[in-house]
């Protein structure tokens, strides 16, 4: 006889949040939303944490190299879409991880020989005003100078005018010795009021360049999420299907954290892949899912899932439970889930982070899942509306939107996210294809999500993610207390009223 699950399935739009006392310690300047993305071992620190409980979707429409980047430098991150080839999935996160570090190895380099055309054609294409002039165009070639915008004008100088002629020098540079670090790197930049150093090994050859702009990046962005090398950390998105070719031009690439892309992931090909990850690559950190229950938890856990990610049907642009009749109330799910987690970690000593992904509606639906258990969210209509995301602004009507669609559609051509062992091609879609309401750029939107996060954990006498679910008070409530809790019984102004 089949299972049946007689509570009702919840979502987060059905609790709210009670208050307990706010300490004068309760601050939101002293609320720290510092939390692990992969698993680790009671006292144990763990490889990766986030400085903010954010990743953007595996999804065509919302996490590329850009976002990576703009998601990284405000201490989320992003998850690469990988319903595209393994070479342009690779190329994307490169570019994210190149778009910033400490000691930068030269992406545009050219020979004397080149010509001012070359120049310009190397800047039109990869957007670097800095380039390097080695002795073979190679990035760890002999340097014979540096050309920057303010060694040539269009406007006076021939395009076929050899690019020895107009270079800066290398007699006339200041550079760093090979062992340099990156505080006497910086230094030597604000002593010298350079916008770039490079860094040369005894026998000249160029190792890596030092930015000015990297340093100031940086005390503007103080929560940005780095690595060792003070590169971004960036994710990207894997499926069941060509994981064997895909993962290592990732690897190749520097991606830091792998998750496995799936409508449903208590599969067997899931297993095969996270064993796949683990045999090959000894450092490379993998999520999976999604998954609603228990059992789900605990098979990919068992099968060596750094991270779970949970929720079925619950995004604004999933069909799948109106298609298949397959998923579970996203509250409901992740309130399980967080208690196999924390059941598990009390049996191990291991903890396992989870990825609450899907019915977020609300700013404090967030709020509520860290509440609920998980140690950071997924969306993808929230990050779609920003400036960041890769999909064009549009304006329809009297508003501006910008477009997205799902994974499960037929747009997306992602057949590989669904394990179903068949033949390629998708049968029906468990996604939509729409518009959101276009909202700007990512820092200014965050920014004001992130306060009322803070504020609202401030009001359940919590500032760290831990503290709030242990100490979350989480109520029901019925249809009319949520009338109650909007704007009720009054006229609301229009903005286009004035006054005589």
């Amino acid at each position: 006889m089949a299972h049946f699950y007689m509570e009702p399935s919840r979502t987060f739009s059905e609790f709210l949040l009670v208050p307990n006392l706010t300490t004068k310690n309760c601050n939101p300047s002293n609320v720290s939303l510092k939390t692990p993305i992969v698993k680790f071992k009671k006292g144990e620190t763990p490889a990766y944490s986030l400085n903010i409980p954010f990743a953007s979707a595996v999804m065509q429409a919302v996490s590329d190299d850009r976002m990576a980047v703009a998601l990284a430098r405000s201490g989320g991150i992003s998850f690469i879409f990988g319903s595209q080839t393994v070479e342009s999935q690779a190329e994307m996160v490169r570019k994210a991880k190149s778009y910033k570090a400490g000691f930068v190895v030269s992406r545009s380099n050219l020979m004397p020989s080149h010509t001012l055309k070359d120049v310009l054609e190397l800047k039109e294409r990869t957007g670097h005003s800095t380039v390097a002039i080695t002795s073979d165009g190679s990035p760890k070639g002999k340097l014979l100078g540096i050309v920057t915008g303010r060694d040539y004008r269009i406007s006076r100088d021939s395009l076929s005018k050899s690019v020895g002629d107009f270079m800066t020098p290398f007699a006339k540079l200041i550079y760093g010795k090979s062992g340099i670090t990156l505080s006497e790197a910086n230094d030597l930049i604000w002593d010298h009021k350079l916008n770039c150093l490079p860094v040369v090994s005894d026998e000249g050859n160029l190792e890596y360049l030092v930015f000015r702009k990297d340093y100031d990046e940086h005390k503007e962005n103080p929560t940005e999420l780095l690595d060792a090398n003070k590169s971004y950390i960036v994710g990207a998105g894997i499926n069941t299907k060509d994981y064997t070719e895909r993962v290592p031009a990732l690897v190749a690439a520097g991606v830091d954290v792998l998750v496995i892309d799936s409508s449903d992931g208590y599969s067997e090909w899931q297993k095969d892949t996270i064993e796949y990850v683990k045999s090959n690559f000894d450092d490379v950190k993998i999520g999976a899912g999604n998954v609603v229950d228990r059992e789900g938890f605990l098979y990919l856990v068992e099968a060596g899932a750094d991270f779970i990610k949970i929720g079925i049907g619950g995004g604004s642009i999933c069909i799948t439970r109106e298609q298949k009749g397959i998923g579970r109330g996203q509250a409901s799910a992740l309130i399980e889930v967080a208690a196999a987690r924390d059941e598990y970690y009390e049996q191990t000593g291991i903890y396992v982070p989870i990825c609450s992904d899907g019915g977020i509606v609300h700013d404090y639906h967030i709020t509520l899942a860290l509440a609920m258990g998980a140690d950071f969210v997924m969306m993808g209509r929230y990050f779609a509306r920003f400036d960041e995301s890769p999909t064009r602004k549009l304006k329809v009507g009297n508003n501006f939107v910008k477009e997205f669609w799902g994974e499960g559609s037929n747009r997306a051509r992602n057949w590989e996210r669904y394990d179903t062992g068949g033949k390629a091609g998708l049968m029906f879609e468990e996604g939509v294809d729409s518009y959101v309401p276009y909202a700007g750029s990512l820092q200014e939107n965050l920014g004001k999500t992130i306060h009322k996060i803070k504020s609202t954990m401030c009001n359940c006498g919590s500032i760290t993610i831990p503290e709030l679910q242990r100490n979350a008070r989480i109520t029901l409530v019925s249809a009319t207390s949520i009338v109650e809790g909007g704007a009720h019984d009054v006229i609301l102004k229009e903005n286009n009223i004035t006054g005589e």
